[in-house]
């Protein structure tokens, strides 16, 4: 697994990488109550906002880690949002997406690094 400094987590599956939110960030927002996903097919460049996430906190930002396509988003979050909140890393994923310049990949962070970052 890897992180951005967002807050975002990416798990490689082949070709494919799993996005979603890490745990530090779910706790900072509280009680999830609302999660807008992008539709498969769309096309998004690093750092561009692909999802927003609204607790009873706040309204928060997902940003694209890398430039890539949509390939699946996880509708289950539009009825049980707060599956982020109790499995953030598992069944609380946002998008699946390709990646369109693999290079970008180096950027992220391995646990080492997003351990230090949340320190």
């Amino acid at each position: 697994m890897r992180y951005t400094d967002d807050h975002e987590w990416i798990e490689a599956d082949g070709d494919a990488f799993t996005i979603g939110i890490t745990n530090h960030a779910q706790e900072a927002l509280g009680d999830i109550v609302f999660v807008e996903l992008p539709d498969i097919g769309a096309r998004f460049f690093k750092g561009d906002v692909m999802a927003t996430v609204e607790s009873v906190k706040a309204a928060s930002d997902i940003y694209a880690p890398f430039d890539g396509e949509i390939t699946a988003s996880n509708e289950a979050l539009g009825d049980e949002p707060g599956t982020v909140n109790s499995s953030p890393t598992s069944g609380g994923w946002f998008v699946k997406m390709t990646a369109t310049d693999a290079s970008q990949l180096d950027a992220l962070l391995d646990q080492a690094a997003y351990d230090a970052l949340v320190a």
